[in-house]
């Protein structure tokens, strides 16, 4: 079996879906509590259900039957603010999670995150050399978190203390497709705003504060989730591809780019207002991202990665305008 941490969740819930399509035995570890997260798994044939805190004791009855741990689970708000929950949960309980896979032999790949990089001015190379590590400065506590498991996973290897057979690290960028809905106000701009633009609404998107980007300028590498499903699903694929890698789309679009694409994705001519951002995000805002996939490439993958208006167009034709918008 392979267990996906996190698997009623954004990423997760794609995982189960591809896997289970391939005809995979899958253990979902999450919680999903009383809202709509159920719905992301209800397409879909998954072996078991387990909670994060009674995962240990699964593991320990079932240490002969696991193919692969996938660990997307996690707190991923930015705004968290429970640095101790943050702790415990993104760094603690993913050292767990190593500790063993390493002792059983089974393959672990976790998602760290494009956070990692704070504001850029380090660059956005996935480069594994603790130096190069240890000089990023996120921005939150969660960035932090995951900085802080890809240091400690590289300290390790490089003490060649015992590790997983195969070990993977991803730096997703900002992801955005179907079952993110029971995200709130970490939704992409693209799920947030459909019903806006589909009634033929204004969008609102932050001023820019920067003299050097304008209003609605300000770029992100915007990745389509089906891209970080086929990252994963390449990995399961090449046991002997270890290291911590972007998976992004290797390009930098604006978020006027992507509510275009928006509007078009629904047949509607672009309607975008400026709203000033709040002062406790400006010292925080990131005005550029763009993942270097060069050692994702270097490792051998060469699937494309989906460009921008195709990926809105597939989400919105596909998943957001239908009755049943889940995978």
């Amino acid at each position: 079996m392979t267990i996906i941490t996190g698997g009623a969740g954004f990423i997760g819930s794609n995982l189960v879906a591809a896997l289970a399509a391939r005809g995979e035995e899958v253990v979902v570890c999450d919680r999903l509590g009383s809202g709509d997260k159920w719905r992301n798994l209800a397409k879909h044939l998954v072996t078991g259900f387990v909670a994060p805190d009674q995962l240990p004791s699964f593991l320990a009855a079932r240490a002969g039957s696991v193919k692969a741990v996938l660990h997307m689970g996690a707190i991923s708000a930015t705004t968290e603010t429970d640095a101790d929950l943050i702790v415990e949960t993104n760094i603690g309980f993913s050292t767990l999670l190593w500790d063993w896979c390493a002792a059983h032999d089974v393959p672990l790949i976790y998602a760290s995150s494009a956070a990692t990089y704070g504001d850029g001015s380090q660059g956005f190379s996935d480069d594994n050399d603790p130096a190069a590590l240890a000089a990023l400065r996120p921005l939150n506590a969660y960035g932090w978190s995951k900085l802080a498991f890809d240091r400690f996973v590289i300290d390790q290897v490089g003490r060649g203390r015992q590790r997983p057979p195969q070990w993977a690290g991803l730096k997703f960028f900002n992801v955005y497709g179907p079952n993110e809905y029971h995200k709130g106000e970490m939704m992409s701009v693209v799920a947030k705003n459909y019903a806006i633009a589909a009634d033929g609404g204004s969008v609102r998107l932050f001023k820019s504060h920067r003299p050097d980007y304008a209003d609605g300028g300000q770029l992100r590498d915007f990745v389509y989730v089906r891209d970080c499903v086929d990252v994963v699903l390449w990995l399961l694929d090449h046991l002997d591809i270890s290291g911590i890698f972007n998976v992004g789309s290797g390009q930098a679009r604006s978020f006027a780019d992507l509510i275009t694409a928006l509007y078009r994705a629904v047949d509607r001519e672009p309607a975008i207002d400026y709203v000033d951002m709040p002062d406790h995000l400006r010292a925080k805002y990131q005005y550029f991202t763009k993942g270097k996939l060069d050692r994702l490439r270097a490792a051998g993958y060469t699937a494309p990665m989906t460009g921008l208006e195709d990926g809105v167009t597939d989400y919105v034709r596909h998943f957001l305008s239908q009755p049943d918008p889940y995978r």
